[in-house]
């Protein structure tokens, strides 16, 4: 199937009646690529790279007690309400001198008018049934995923783990069939083969909560996956949350697209049949994909978009409870580098932080000190046009 806009548009009016009552969908341009997690290091330099969306309060510390909207002056996500943040690992492309180049995002399916620089594809779902969402509190965080896995052989094929975290390889401007994690060419690992039209990182966060804890200690615990619902055959929309976690949450889910064009040419790929591409934390499996949240949606916006915004298209203009801004306003909130070092734009001896490569099946370890920086500096925002790169498809909304 051919995604034109009118394909994109019946995808989502086939699928979206059986697993989600509506949703809200929008783009998130790129903030920063940086060293920084401040929920599992916070106050410290990361060991490996992310890339992050959303509000310019965005920190190394990331104080919970902090209000995000009103630190924040800017965000690259298209509705100006939410100030949150958005991060995930940095994909990069290992040459055969060993050498390795970051490997860039493009703007998604239906995310215009106009090109998102890098960034991703943010949803809040409404699951079906349709039930009353408390929408994510000041202070709240989570993250999915674990940056050291390097298996898939101890999931089974209905656990969430195996579904929430998935890659899509894009045929050129092809779409491809199903739900993100179900779709017939959807893999948990990085697909094996060149992908003409790029590769769709995508992830679904668990939508269940305690409704007492905004976090816990390994950042999981305090929220869960729907209990399996035989009748619904992808549980992340299901409404039954067990009875230890009873608060249903909007299903968040989010969608980055990388543009691999560039490294399609199999001379370039490893001469064993394997696939060159490598995560910023040393994963070339792709079972360490992972991502995180911290809620930064300013007063009781998201709580009236879900309230208020039953639509079954998502595309922005249609929820009137929130406010739409352009293209330009969102490529140019941008925060500067604070950890002094090269990360994209050429190509480097080593990942950014010395990760080395670990296949696994082992989980990952921290690789020793390399004397990689440690330490932030001051720097300018930067002022130059941020970089877009033009995709396959047409991003504009029908």
């Amino acid at each position: 199937m051919r995604c034109t806009r009118e394909s994109l548009l019946g995808i989502a009016l086939t699928f979206l009646p059986q697993y989600a009552n509506a949703f809200i969908r929008f783009p998130c341009s790129q903030l920063v690529t940086e060293r920084f997690d401040p929920l599992v290091n916070p106050g410290s330099v990361s060991p490996h790279l992310h890339q992050i969306v959303g509000g310019n309060a965005f920190n190394l510390s990331m104080d919970p007690n902090n209000d995000l909207p009103e630190l924040s002056t800017c965000t690259t996500c298209r509705y100006k309400e939410d100030k949150s943040n958005y991060w995930t690992a940095v994909l990069y492309f290992k040459a055969p001198n060993g050498t390795f180049t970051r490997v860039e995002q493009m703007p998604n399916h239906g995310t215009g008018p106009g090109f998102q620089a890098g960034g991703m594809t943010v949803y809040y779902f409404q699951p079906t049934p349709s039930v009353k969402l408390t929408a994510f509190k000041k202070g709240f965080r989570m993250l999915v995923g674990e940056a050291n896995r390097r298996r898939s052989d101890d999931l089974g094929v209905n656990d969430p783990g195996a579904r929430a975290l998935t890659f899509r390889c894009f045929d050129g401007d092809v779409l491809g069939g199903g739900m993100p994690g179900y779709g017939a060419t959807d893999s948990f690992g990085f697909p094996k083969a060149p992908c003409s039209g790029g590769i769709r990182s995508t992830v679904y966060f668990p939508r269940c909560w305690d409704g007492v804890n905004l976090d816990s200690v390994d950042h999981k615990s305090h929220v869960t996956w729907p209990v399996w619902n035989a009748s619904l055959a992808i549980p992340f929309f299901s409404a039954n949350c067990p009875s230890t976690h009873p608060v249903q949450l909007p299903t968040l889910f989010v969608e980055v697209v990388w543009d691999t064009r560039p490294f399609n040419d199999k001379s370039l790929w490893p001469k064993d049949g394997s696939q060159p591409f490598v995560f910023s934390m040393g994963d070339p499996t792709g079972f360490g994909q992972h991502a995180d949240y911290v809620f930064g949606w300013e007063g009781d916006s998201l709580q009236r978009a879900m309230d208020q915004c039953p639509q079954n298209t998502g595309y922005p203009r249609n929820c009137k409870e929130l406010t739409s801004q352009d293209i330009n306003a969102m490529n140019s909130c941008r925060q500067a580098l604070k950890v002094p070092e090269v990360s994209e734009a050429k190509y480097l001896d080593k990942l950014p932080g010395c990760n080395p490569i670990q296949a696994g099946p082992a989980p990952a370890t921290l690789a020793p000190d390399c004397g990689a920086p440690s330490s932030t500096i001051n720097a300018p925002v930067p002022t130059a046009s941020a970089s877009v790169i033009t995709p396959p498809w047409s991003v504009d909304e029908p």
